[in-house]
């Protein structure tokens, strides 16, 4: 099943990137009539379509210069300025030193660089701007969206990569990196597509993660420079910015933009009704202590709950959006937000993936360094109730990753783990919902087994593997839930997928990023002296949620409309009748995470959903085409 071209044609912000080469002309012909905006070459070929706002200030931007043979495009979150990249695309003579001239940018943002007939298309280490690929009429052709290349080249979607995405947690590189449509590759993270002059692109590796052997008392100190600037990237010229303010993550991002003496700064703390849950109680002491905060607690009748207005919803995404099933409780901030005069809201998502290390990097220490090791090994072990006989045996084992897939494989539907067994090895194994079909099942077996023998890990270890692939976890659905909240008028912004902010705590010692006892040693210190003492020293991670039993409990009737004609159950892959046992039953007991499957399985459905049907938002009429002299460089 194709999209309707109007769907992503009518996304907030999307392109391609097209070679310089004659071949390249059946897409951009093709293409051409949806995009409002052009870039083109230096010989006047189109190098990006898409479309995108046209105002400096606004939230998502596309920054361009040429000079010469060069054309260079920053595109989304940045600091780098028109004149500063006039000033670099004069004196860029390859893309490796337009590669180069970027990498001091802070911010979040793609890369496309147009030098003397070849083009480098980079995104971002995190993947939350990420980079696809297809060929089309023999040329290569890259954009920011998968669906887009799936237009151009007439290809549906795979039913195999579909079931994929009913794992929990959808975290299984490099299959789940990979978009669900046929014939479109995802350019991994780390790595840049290269054209050549005849218009075919390979992908280059241009980054590898950092051996983490940095001290605290060092790197504390560059975490903190890189969230500065990643802060003022988002700030600078604006005079107003809005920020979550409840977990550490999001504090430090708030004081930190309160920092800014030209920026009026909007922050929001949704209350909960739960007693135990103190984030209230520390927001309240942040804004009182630190001036320039205008504080907003959102009351907890006010917020919607987990599974609200799903049933209606019809975003065109290009993929499953993981985390749907919650997407009223973000856009309840963000809207605040831009009725606050907010372009940009500051968010902390990435924030525990980052700076509490893998627990799986024990095994390292322990061959680096035994008695640490040792002394941290049985800290977490009293701490979190750790069988022994299990941790032992997993810190012994030299399991390869691909060995590990396998073992993914053959226990796909079996019940989770204990929580007294930690996942010590490559990551947490994921599972199918007890209501996949048998069919779903062995398609993603298939699809393991056929990438078990050439995959490789993201990092050597197993730890750094498990932090950069979670990382990408929390990345992805930021990227969709980011479209929704553009849609409102407001950009989500996430300091903590930023490349300079990852690259300065991935460099961090994992022992001194996760310590018995202290909660995210690294973020304190680098925060230590902008977030008040008594935020840093009395608070700890909140356990509490927003109750989706109740949630369910409260959804039931929406939701069973989903499944009395669904789309999943029609492809075969899950069982409807088990689904609606299990949640009109009761929901406490259930052997497997009962939620967690829910989100993957609504992700999809309403995926599947948003093929067929035009949303509202897409009757909203496109904006007035530019034509390629009004937007060149």
């Amino acid at each position: 099943m194709l999209r309707e071209p109007a769907a992503f044609a009518a996304a907030p912000v999307w392109f391609a990137v097209f070679p310089d080469c004659p071949s390249a002309a059946t897409a951009a012909a093709r293409l051409r009539p949806l995009a409002d905006r052009c870039l083109p070459h230096p010989s006047g070929r189109p190098l990006l379509l898409g479309r995108w706002p046209g105002a400096q200030e606004a939230a998502e931007t596309v920054c361009t210069a040429g000079a010469g043979g060069t054309v260079l495009a920053l595109i989304g979150q940045q600091g780098a300025g028109t004149a500063a990249l006039e000033r670099a695309a004069a004196r860029v003579r390859t893309t490796e030193a337009a590669a180069e001239s970027a990498s001091g940018v802070p911010g979040s943002f793609h890369l496309v660089a147009s030098v003397d007939g070849r083009v480098r298309v980079q995104g971002t280490l995190s993947g939350l701007r990420r980079v696809y690929a297809t060929e089309v009429a023999g040329a290569t052709v890259a954009a920011d969206r998968a669906d887009i290349l799936a237009y151009l080249t007439g290809s549906g979607f795979d039913d195999r990569r579909l079931a994929l995405r009913l794992l929990s947690p959808t975290l299984l590189h490099p299959l789940t990196d990979e978009p669900v449509w046929r014939g479109v590759r995802c350019v991994p993270p780390g790595h840049f597509l290269l054209y050549e002059q005849q218009g075919r692109a390979r992908e280059v590796r241009h980054w590898s993660p950092p051996d983490p052997r940095v001290p605290l008392a060092e790197g504390a100190p560059a975490l903190h420079a890189a969230l500065r600037d990643a802060i003022a990237a988002r700030t600078t010229g604006r005079a107003v910015i809005s920020s979550d303010l409840s977990g550490l993550d999001s504090t430090s991002l708030c004081c930190l933009a309160a920092r800014e003496e030209k920026t009026r700064v909007v922050a929001f703390t949704a209350a909960s009704p739960d007693p135990l849950d103190d984030d209230v109680m520390w927001a309240l002491r942040t804004a009182k202590a630190v001036p320039g905060i205008e504080h907003h607690l959102v009351p907890y009748e006010e917020m919607p709950t987990i599974y609200e207005g799903l049933p209606q919803l019809r975003e065109p995404f290009d993929e499953p959006c993981a985390v749907i099933a919650d997407h009223a409780r973000w856009l309840a901030l963000t809207h605040r937000a831009a009725a606050a005069g907010s372009a940009v809201h500051l968010a902390g998502f990435g924030g525990d993936e980052l700076l509490i290390a893998s627990a799986a990097h024990l095994r390292t220490l322990l061959r680096r360094s035994p008695l640490a090791a040792t002394r941290t090994l049985r800290a977490y072990a009293a701490a979190n109730r750790w069988r022994p006989g299990h941790v032992l045996r997993q810190l012994r084992t030299r399991e390869s990753y691909r060995d590990w897939l396998e073992s993914v494989a053959g226990s796909l539907t079996d019940p989770p783990p204990p929580p007294d067994r930690p996942a010590l090895s490559w990551g947490e194994p994921p599972r199918l919902a007890p209501w996949a079909t048998a069919d779903a099942a062995d398609a993603v077996r298939e699809l393991i087994r056929e990438a078990a023998p050439d995959a490789e890990p993201v990092s050597a270890s197993p730890g750094g593997h498990d932090d950069l692939t979670g990382l990408r976890y929390a990345a992805g659905p930021l990227r969709q839930i980011g479209q929704l909240a553009l849609r409102g008028g407001t950009a989500l912004a996430a300091p903590y997928c930023d490349d300079a902010v990852l690259d300065a705590a991935l460099a961090v010692r994992p022992d001194h990023r996760r310590a018995p006892g202290s909660y995210k040693p690294l973020l304190v210190e680098a925060v230590r002296g902008t977030v008040p003492e008594e935020i840093l020293t009395g608070r700890t991670k909140s356990i509490t949620n927003s109750n989706p039993d109740a949630a369910l409990r409260a959804h039931r009737a929406q939701l069973a409309t989903l499944w009395e004609d669904s789309r999943l159950a029609d492809s075969g892959l899950i069982d409807t009748a088990a689904l609606r046992d299990l949640c009109a039953g009761p929901l406490q007991h259930h052997p497997h995470d009962l939620h967690s499957g829910l989100y993957q399985t609504l992700a999809c459905e309403l995926w599947l959903r948003s093929l067929e049907q035009r949303p509202a938002a897409l009757d909203q009429p496109a904006g007035t085409p530019i034509t390629d002299e009004e937007t060149r460089p």
